[in-house]
């Protein structure tokens, strides 16, 4: 069964607002409708435009859908109507506009991809400044974050991108004219985001993002049609590095190369042997990828047997004009017999250009010493005194024979000493044993003996076979001991980096947690995480003794981003220890980013939580905050009338003070919720007695209201005494309001680590299901007396969090509910 055919789209790309790009889409509109071909307008803004609306009329538009959104109705693109109209082309502006809440599809290109998903083709548009990769390049240039964005996948896989670009002083013109805004937005406009710096930086990140995308069409081009050649259609220059002093060197030779064409692109390449044979300096390997970085070029490491059939399949591969190697470093004998490796890439490279580049270590200058082993100091030590011992003690055991016709067994032997030696210390001594065992045996047991001369041709065989195993065996274990002691640090390296990738995916890591793991693996005295600030640098995280305060107070550094770095102090790190740490780095700014966003969220909820608390107050304030004003107004009105007898008078004066108390308490628990709210409670705490606070909270009920049962034996807690009071005040007075006369009792029960206040009620009670969301502020439940806004409970939890302790409601024997203060006993016991 055959798919449904995917609609195409057709992208106008717009270097910078107001360049045309809606009036080219509807330009092409107009010209496929001339064709006989069924276009319609999905969704078209004109902005107010007249030419982009003159250019919009004659074509068919389909009616928008309405949204509502907080109490206000919006319009969007109707896409159903849309799909079921079923039009060979559709028409739809601004791909990266995001849809009002509330609309079936968040964004306008997901509206896009359903339609063509049901076959229909898509004209839409777009502006540069709207692509997520370059979000953060165009806050920086024009100092406009963007809120609305379009993955740039979306775009780049369009079928068709046609570029709306326009100059800088044309696009200026079309605004001084009024073709793009009002005229009271022109002058803002003109010296702020459309001055010629912005426009021209704006139109350079449109033509670059448009060329890698038509250089990425032109590989697939390549691969599809199987075009091995390359295609000379931008400046490539590959930078062949072995891993030599001279690397450096090459890649700022290709760096001058690169800049002498605008849109150049630097590749350097490192081959690694794929037998292991030749092992590259690390440090230069390193050094040479930070440095191609710099150098605003690319690093790459490929695997090959042949370095220079892989340095060329890589170049063609890359579509490369040119290859940049260093001339060899190697002797002339060495040249004369196996040729050189720019040599072969040049037979090889066909139309690539290879440009060879000397250096200060042509013919063999410079280069390292043939003998350095990866074994310690303490085994190529012991190697050296047993390739002298070892063979002079064979030869004394030997002599106590003296048998001349043992001279193979002699031979091997001495073969096996040396390759002890080999396997003990290393390649030269190794050979020390080779060459001394040759002596040896060459003067106590080839005849004639005593002398340097042998007398059968057989035995020099014999003795020429033992110096070419020996050293044979000697080479094959040192490189065996160089790829182990390369296997153990690549294994190391691999299983820091995955336990790093592992917390990384989790999210377990703090900067604190990093830097400590960092000293531990490195094992350095301190590790510390510095931030850039306006006055200088100040220390993140930090782990160790005496951790560095400044990036130059240790003894190695590397950056994380640009405002933070590492600084570890103890010994020198190894220069293949720079991977890990640059994983380290790495994982670094991943905690740092995870960080700013979890302040954002938080934040952000706490603006939530703001604007929520507002946005009930204000509805409350309405009804809750008048109730009391209007009481006080009315009696102050029948106070100072003249025909009101003292006992009317007395009943007005006290429903005055009824409501100021009752306007007190609400304003004043506003107060506390807004500064709950806010994070700005600081508790002074202290140890105090009950007895200090218990007393004040409860006072101001009528006689046997409330009944206060604390002993003296109650020991200390550890709070602050205004906050405490205010809490227990505001759970008493509203348990007294809902017990309707019955008498409510505060109590205290220790604990080991707390002191419990309770206070019980014998009011209707919360059933278990309600109990959580009564702390919520504006929750009054059943209550339908009007006494408050309902914030008591939820600013007596506030204060209680603050305080260190806890409050919750359990059920009162017999009915009614009891509400339990925890708080801290003095002393932590």
């Amino acid at each position: 069964m055959n798919e449904p055919r995917r609609g195409r789209l057709t992208v106008y790309l717009g270097a910078a607002p107001g360049v045309g790009k809606t009036y080219a889409m509807l330009g092409e509109a107009r010209r496929r409708c001339d064709r006989g071909t069924d276009v319609v307008v999905g969704y078209v803004e004109t902005h107010g435009r007249e030419h982009t609306a003159t250019m919009l009329g004659g074509l068919e538009v389909v009616p928008r859908a309405e949204v509502s959104y907080r109490g206000t109705t919006f319009t969007e693109m109707d896409t159903d109507a849309v799909i079921a109209r079923k039009p060979a082309v559709v028409c739809v502006d601004e791909l990266a506009h995001s849809n009002v809440p509330g609309s079936a599809r968040e964004k306008r290109a997901e509206d896009v991809e359903l339609i063509r998903r049901a076959g229909i083709d898509v004209i839409t548009t777009v502006n540069i400044q709207h692509l997520e990769s370059l979000n953060d390049e165009v806050e920086r240039i024009t100092g406009v974050r963007q809120r609305e964005t379009v993955p740039d996948e979306v775009v780049r896989t369009a079928d068709q991108i046609q570029l709306v670009d326009m100059s800088p002083d044309a696009l200026r013109r079309r605004m001084a004219h009024g073709n793009i805004y009002k005229a009271d937005q022109i002058d803002a406009s003109l010296t702020s985001y459309f001055r010629v710096g912005n426009l021209t930086a704006l139109r350079e990140l449109a033509l670059l993002w448009l060329a890698d995308r038509v250089d990425d069409a032109l590989g697939d081009y390549r691969r599809a049609h199987r075009i091995e050649q390359p295609w000379p259609a931008k400046e490539r220059i590959v930078v062949a590095l072995t891993g030599g002093a001279e690397s450096e060197t090459l890649l700022r030779r290709g760096a001058r190369l690169a800049q002498r064409a605008a849109g150049s692109e630097l590749i350097a390449l490192h081959v690694i042997a794929a037998d292991g044979i030749a092992s590259a300096d690390e440090s230069r390997i390193d050094r040479a990828q930070q440095l191609a970085a710099s150098l605003g070029g690319t690093f790459h490491s490929v695997v090959g047997e042949d370095v220079s059939r892989a340095v060329v399949d890589f170049a063609t591969g890359a579509n490369a004009t040119m290859i940049i190697v260093g001339v060899s470093r190697h002797g002339r004998l060495r040249r004369l017999f196996t040729g050189t490796t720019g040599e072969r890439i040049a037979s090889l490279a066909g139309t690539i250009d290879v440009h060879l580049v000397t250096h200060e270590q042509t013919g063999g200058a410079g280069r390292p010493r043939w003998y350095a082993s990866p074994l310690t100091r303490r085994r190529q030590v012991a190697g050296l005194v047993l390739s002298v011992l070892l063979p002079v003690l064979l030869t004394l055991v030997l002599k106590l024979s003296d048998d001349p016709d043992q001279l193979p067994l002699d031979v091997l032997l001495f073969l096996a000493v040396t390759v002890l030696v080999a396997l003990i210390g290393g390649m030269l001594p190794a050979l020390v044993a080779a060459l001394g065992g040759f002596l040896l045996m060459n003067w106590y047991f080839t005849p004639p003996v005593s002398r340097f001369t042998v007398a059968e041709p057989t035995n020099v065989v014999a003795l020429v076979v033992f110096v070419a195993v020996a050293i044979g065996v000697a080479s094959v274990v040192d490189r065996a001991s160089r790829r182990a002691s390369d296997a153990v640090r690549a294994r190391t390296e691999a299983t820091t980096m995955a336990s790093l990738s592992r917390s990384v995916l989790t999210g377990q890591d703090t900067a604190d947690a990093v830097v400590e793991r960092l000293r531990e693996t490195f094992g350095q005295r301190a590790v510390s995480l510095l931030a850039r600030g306006p006055v200088g640098w100040t220390v993140v995280a930090a782990s160790g003794t005496a951790p560095a305060t400044g990036p130059d107070a240790g003894d190695t550094q590397v950056a994380v981003d640009d405002d933070h770095v590492i600084v570890l102090s103890g010994s020198p790190l190894r220069a293949t220890d720079q991977r890990v740490l640059e994983g380290f780095a790495a994982q670094t700014g991943l905690v740092l980013e995870y960080r700013r966003l979890r302040e954002r969220d938080e934040r952000a909820a706490a603006l939530e939580r703001a604007e929520a608390t507002s946005t009930a107050i204000l509805r409350a304030v309405s009804h809750d905050l008048r109730t009391p004003l209007a009481t006080m107004r009315t009696a102050v009105d029948g106070l100072v009338s003249d025909s009101v007898d003292p006992a009317a008078r007395t009943e007005l004066v006290g429903a005055v003070e009824s409501s100021t108390e009752q306007l007190e308490r609400l304003i004043d628990n506003l107060l506390d919720l807004s500064r709950i709210e806010s994070g700005l409670v600081r508790p002074m705490l202290r140890d105090l007695s009950l007895e200090e606070v218990l007393p004040l909270a409860v006072a101001g009920h009528p006689p046997g209201t409330v009944s206060l049962e604390v002993e003296e034996s109650v020991p200390l807690v550890h709070t602050d005494h205004g906050l405490l009071e205010r809490v227990v005040a505001n759970l008493v007075g509203n348990a007294v309001r809902v017990s309707r006369g019955a008498q409510v009792r505060v109590l205290a029960h220790v604990l080991p680590e707390s002191v419990e206040v309770l206070v019980v009620d014998r009011g209707p009670g919360v059933p278990p299901e309600q109990r959580e969301r009564m702390f919520e502020p504006f929750q009054r439940l059943d209550d339908s007396s009007g006494a408050g806004l309902g914030l008591g409970l939820a600013v007596a939890r506030g204060l209680t969090a603050a305080l260190g302790g806890t409050l919750s409601a359990e059920d009162t024997p017999g009915g009614g509910l009891t509400m339990v203060l925890s708080i801290p006993r003095a002393g932590g016991s």
